[in-house]
Formats: C-alpha cells, sequence, structure tokens
C-alpha cells in the first residue's frame, strides 16, 4: 500500500461525502434503512475500496485479493456495480436487499446480517490463507453492539491463540445501538484492555480522519505474532446535525421519525443534504 499524502486525503475525503449523499437519497427512495452508522463509517470504508485494499471491481473472485468481511452489514462508486442499483435498495428482488447476499451482490465475500458471526468468518479466511502460503489479508468491519454477542469474543480467542497477524478487525466505536448508547445496554469498556487480554494488538484512531486510519492499517501489517484490532471512534450520523450522536437515528431514514429536537419529517432530507454540502466546503477550506 502506498503512503498516503495531503491530496490523496483530500481526494477521498470527497469521495466520502459523495457516498454520505448517495446513502442518503438511497434511504429516502427505499424509506427504510439504517442512517447513523452508515454515515459514519463512510470515511473507513472509502479508505478500504479506493486506497487500501488489493482488489479488482471488474475481477470480484480475483484469488490473490484482500478479503473484508462486513459483519455489521444490517459500493457502487468503487465500480462492483452501476450506481443505478442504489436507487433499488431495499426494494422486492434487488441486489440490494438490505443486508448483503454473497451470491447476489459482486464483490461481498460474505452474506451477513446476524451480528457477531463476520469475526469468526473473518479468522476462517485468514487461517485458511496461511495454510495455502497465501500472502492477501483478511479485514473485518464490526459494530461496537456486536462485542456484546459471545461468538465474537470465540472468534476473538481463536485469531489470538494461532497468531492470526494477517487478520485486521475494525471496530465502528460509535457508542449506540438500535435500543440506546452501548454502555447503558451492556457496557463494552474496556474494551481495548479485553482485546489485549485475548492476544490483539490493539489500535484507536479517530474513525473520520481517513490519514490516521491508513497509518493504522499500515502498522497492522507490521506485527507478525498477533491478529491486530483498529478501534475506530467515529460519531454516528456524521455531516447530518439531527443525526449525530443520536441513537434514534440507528434504523431510520430521514423523513420517517420526528422526535424532540429534529426539524419536521418533510424537511428532514433538504436538510440533511444542505448539511453534507455544508460539511462539503468545510473539509475543502481545511485544506487550503
Amino acid at each position: 500500500m502506498p503512503d498516503i499524502h495531503d491530496k490523496k486525503v483530500k481526494k477521498l475525503e470527497r469521495v466520502a461525502l459523495q457516498i454520505r449523499e448517495d446513502i442518503i437519497k438511497m434511504l429516502v427512495t427505499a424509506g427504510s434503512g439504517h442512517s447513523a452508522g452508515p454515515l459514519g463509517m463512510v470515511d473507513i470504508f472509502t479508505a478500504f475500496y479506493f486506497h487500501i485494499l488489493h482488489h479488482n471491481p471488474k475481477k470480484p473472485d480475483w484469488p490473490d485479493r484482500d478479503r473484508l468481511i462486513l459483519s455489521n452489514g444490517h459500493m457502487a462508486r468503487a465500480g462492483y456495480f452501476p450506481k443505478s442499483w442504489l436507487k433499488t435498495l431495499r426494494k422486492f428482488g434487488s441486489p440490494l436487499q438490505g443486508h448483503p447476499e454473497r451470491k447476489r451482490l459482486p464483490g461481498v465475500e460474505t452474506t451477513s446480517g446476524p451480528l457477531g458471526s463476520g469475526l469468526g468468518q473473518a479468522a476462517g479466511l485468514a487461517y485458511a490463507a496461511r495454510m495455502d502460503g497465501k500472502k492477501w489479508r483478511t479485514y473485518c468491519l464490526m459494530s461496537d453492539g456486536e462485542q456484546e454477542a459471545g461468538i465474537t469474543w470465540e472468534a476473538a480467542l481463536f485469531a489470538g491463540r494461532n497468531k492470526l497477524s494477517n487478520l485486521t478487525g475494525v471496530i465502528d466505536r460509535n457508542n449506540i445501538q438500535i435500543d440506546g448508547m452501548t454502555e447503558d445496554i451492556m457496557p463494552l469498556e474496556p474494551l481495548r484492555e479485553k482485546y489485549e487480554a485475548f492476544g490483539w494488538h490493539v489500535l484507536e484512531v479517530g474513525g473520520h480522519n481517513i490519514g490516521q486510519f491508513v497509518e493504522a492499517v499500515e502498522e497492522s501489517k507490521s506485527i507478525f505474532e498477533k491478529p491486530t484490532v483498529i478501534i475506530a471512534h467515529t460519531i454516528p450520523g456524521r455531516g447530518v446535525s439531527f443525526m449525530e450522536k443520536r441513537f434514534e437515528w440507528h434504523g431510520n431514514p430521514p423523513g420517517t421519525i420526528s422526535p424532540s429536537n429534529n426539524p419536521p419529517p418533510d424537511e428532514q432530507t433538504r436538510i440533511a443534504l444542505h448539511d453534507l454540502r455544508t460539511l462539503d466546503g468545510k473539509i475543502i477550506s481545511e485544506h487550503q
């Protein structure tokens, strides 16, 4: 992976903003879906698909590709499928049915949905790569809420015990889940120390700092005796003022709810897109 520089970071941030607008438009068209988490994870996905991963969208089954497991799946701009498919989110018969399905959506490594299953799948892939003497790496994107699932910790034990240094996990530490704040529902802290006790190398980064995140992934490739987990601190609903840090928007699109401190439902889409374009201008000025 080449070193990242300011010009590349700026380009990736612009791509991330375009994807955030895509997300809002997809959700509004579908009338259902998750808002907060996807908006918060955009910078990380952008870093992976446009800089980190060894992959080929024209050959999604290329044997030497890196594997990215979406464990918190509840990539049109990278070229895996037409952007026009985004309008079919959650429609009957659509490849974008909501939860990614491996056999119907190019570039998806595993069918997701049951939270907590992704790390076990990723650990299995990493172990198989070692057995076959392959150099490709496996990455697993997880939510913080699914750290409550016991199956996650079985996989963490397996990866630590087998010193799967070709495995890097990424936790979206946004502190929310569908029913409230993670620390109110099932406290996760001290999360770093738990993974360390299971034999993992642990890094913590700001999940919206693309340069910092890329550097953390690069560091994970230099760790030879342990798997690595990156705890990425993100803001749920990133870029949309009335969604940021509010668990109510975990599984609702703009225009569907009107709790306190939110704009009227019929204004939410317009305000969300306006907020994102304002964020776009702010990012541009930061790089000038």
